[in-house]
Order: structure tokens, then C-alpha cells, then sequence
């Protein structure tokens, strides 16, 4: 297993804001907006975190393609596979790994609804999705105890994970 990028204090606390718009409210209130962008025309879905992927689904709005790690605020959450298709990758907790990003980017390239249940954390893995996803594709996972947040994907958010990484990746040498 090959670590990429390794987080920093100084980006843990960058990465507590929300990376796109904050849709604030209970699961019925942030569903509703998601079925909204869903009638858009989003090239894909992408969803980051257990409970943001079970409500998705919840709601039949099936992302094409859900990164979970069976853990919702570091606690051990019923493992549930949305697809046919879970593919199982490690990824350490403050960290990105060559097999997350190769699975992310195979998963986008795919037609089919696919699920990747990650072994460690899926928090910083929204970079990825963001960053080989197509453009105009939203990317949503959950804020604790605000509601979601939605990343259009755009070249300006693809820039500004690209950054991000970056500076992860002199975390990593260090």
C-alpha cells in the first residue's frame, strides 16, 4: 500500500469548512436539494461518507458512485453495499493511497453504479472525486451536524484540490 498524500495540521483545520456549498438542514431538507441537482444535468453523482450514500439511497436517488467506510464520526456503522460492484480498498486515516486513487478513477470511468468500501477513512478521498470527475458532476458528502455539502465540479474545484494536494504531498516527505 502506497500513501500518496498525508494530511497537515495546518490543512486538517482548512478541510473542517465546507469544500463546496453547505446545504443546511435534517435529511428530508438536503434530499430535497439533492433531487433538485439530480434533474440537472450532472454527468455524475458522487457520494463521500456512509450516512450522506444510505440517505441517497434512502431516497432513491442512487449515487454513481458512493466511497463509504462503514464508520460515521469514527464509529463502526452497519456495512451496507449499494452495487453488485463493492470494490475494497485501504486507505489509512490522514491519508490517500495510490489504490483509492486508482479505484476512484476506474469507477468514474465506468457506466455502471459502483460502491468502494475503504479499510481506514474515505474523508479526503472527496479530492479525488473531485479531481477526476467529469466537469459539471456534484460531489456531496455530509457536514456533522449542518446538513450536506455540494461540490459542483468545476475547473475552479479541480484547481483547488489539485492545491490541496499539494501541499499534502509535502506532508508526505516530510
Amino acid at each position: 500500500m502506497l500513501v500518496v498524500y498525508t494530511i497537515t495540521p495546518e490543512l486538517r483545520v482548512k478541510f473542517k469548512e465546507p469544500f463546496g456549498i453547505l446545504v443546511k438542514g435534517s435529511f428530508d431538507q438536503t434530499m430535497a436539494k439533492m433531487r433538485e441537482i439530480k434533474t440537472q444535468d450532472s454527468p455524475k453523482i458522487i457520494s463521500v461518507g456512509d450516512i450522506v450514500t444510505k440517505n441517497l439511497q434512502t431516497y432513491n436517488i442512487p449515487p454513481d458512485l458512493a466511497i463509504t467506510d462503514n464508520q460515521c464520526m469514527r464509529k463502526k456503522v452497519q456495512s451496507t453495499t449499494y452495487t453488485s460492484k463493492a470494490i475494497k480498498v485501504k486507505n489509512p486515516q490522514g491519508t490517500i493511497t495510490k489504490e483509492a486513487i486508482e479505484a476512484i478513477k476506474d469507477a468514474l470511468k465506468s457506466s455502471e453504479h459502483n460502491h468502494i468500501v475503504v479499510d481506514g477513512e474515505e474523508d479526503l478521498l472527496t479530492l479525488i472525486a473531485v479531481l477526476y470527475a467529469p466537469e459539471n458532476s456534484v460531489v456531496v458528502y455530509g457536514q456533522p451536524y449542518e446538513g450536506i455539502v455540494l461540490v459542483k465540479v468545476s475547473p475552479e474545484k479541480k484547481t483547488k484540490a489539485s492545491e490541496f494536494l499539494k501541499e499534502m504531498e509535502k506532508g508526505s516527505k516530510s
